[in-house]
């Protein structure tokens, strides 16, 4: 919206011209959230403190976390605040991607929002039931995706994988229950990636990070050709909200630091979860982003194999699950275990993008 009113003035005030530069408006972007969730954190952990909206804690998880019950949960709400008030300011708003993916963070922000609301005024950890969060999620997933079928050109439905130039097939209708799976089961990965203290913000910097490098690179015409992936038309304008989404996570991170202050809840973990997916689908980095988000495949893999671990052999693999729980169990101290898993979050980024020329 602010560029609606900059872009005019270019051809009178020369220095305005940066406005047009992606890099400049991302940067920017990224600056404005954080700042953003740094200078309002306070204020919104002291009104949901006031509104006494605190995590339950589970009896069952480990002792050590029973001193967090009551801590402000719902942080999210300042990391989608701080990114949609990033976008008036810095992005194209009439990019239909944009737009899509901005709609995709509010939809699956509010499915987390309920699920912490019953949480709060149960004042237990069951929030939504299963059945219903899945339901809800499934609904707005397949919106997305329909809509990215109808509406993404030939490319949409071709499937990429790392190491590989060119498209191995073409999904065709297939690529629709594909790619609702995909963004579901990294709305829930994710989610399952917050459960102690600066953990999934962290991760989620690296991620944002190395999904704004590969938007960046899908939406120039000459560097798609250069290294031989798919060039999408329009895709470096996410590039910018990629970016915002991880100086919010700094800010975030900031008051989630152990000891943390605040908690992102479901209305931040389901919301990013949701949105990474959405941006791999549109850059065709479907398979990609499973090497990117790897700790996140690593912590939902845990809790798929403890319940059918649990179901047919009546035996548990870990201590418990998701994994960093096992590990917390096993005598590691909180601190140690967020560091570690953040340095393997930053280690298959570069992986990640170190296909890009290893193909």
């Amino acid at each position: 919206m602010f560029l609606e009113f900059i872009y005019p003035l270019t051809k009178y005030v020369t220095g305005f011209n940066v406005f047009v530069y992606l890099t400049f408006r991302a940067a920017y972007a990224a600056l404005t959230t954080l700042l953003i969730a740094y200078v309002f954190g306070p204020l919104i952990i002291e009104a949901l403190r006031k509104l006494k909206i605190g995590q339950a804690v589970r009896t069952d998880g480990p002792a050590t976390h029973l001193v967090k019950d009551g801590t402000p949960t719902m942080g999210g709400v300042m990391i989608i605040i701080s990114i949609l008030f990033s976008m008036l300011l810095w992005q194209n708003i009439r990019n239909a991607e944009v737009i899509l993916v901005a709609v995709t963070l509010v939809a699956f922000g509010f499915i987390g929002f309920l699920d912490d609301y019953l949480k709060v005024t149960r004042h237990n950890s069951a929030g939504l039931p299963a059945w219903a969060k899945l339901a809800g999620q499934f609904v707005i997933a397949g919106g997305v995706v329909v809509f990215l079928y109808v509406n993404g050109g030939e490319e949409i439905t071709r499937l990429y994988l790392p190491f590989f130039k060119n498209p191995v097939a073409d999904m065709g209708f297939l690529w629709i229950p594909f790619g609702i799976l995909l963004i579901v089961g990294e709305s829930n990965a994710v989610n399952f990636s917050d459960g102690l203290d600066g953990l999934l913000a962290g991760l989620l910097i690296m991620v944002f990070i190395a999904l704004a490098i590969l938007c960046y690179l899908s939406g120039r015409s000459d560097y798609a050709a250069y290294l031989g992936i798919p060039y999408i038309q329009g895709s470096g304008e996410l590039t910018i909200f990629c970016l915002a989404a991880a100086g919010a996570c700094i800010g975030f991170v900031w008051y989630n630091a152990p000891p943390a202050e605040v908690f992102m809840g479901d209305v931040g973990s389901l919301s990013l979860g949701g949105v990474v997916a959405t941006i791999s689908l549109i850059i065709k980095k479907e398979i990609l982003v499973l090497i990117i988000g790897g700790v996140f495949v690593l912590e939902i893999a845990s809790v798929v194999i403890q319940v059918v671990s649990y179901k047919i052999r009546k035996k548990r693999v870990f201590r418990m699950a998701p994994i960093h729980h096992h590990y917390e169990l096993s005598g590691i101290a909180e601190s140690k275990i967020v560091i570690r898993f953040w340095i393997l979050g930053g280690l298959f980024a570069i992986i990640a993008l170190s296909t890009l020329k290893i193909q």
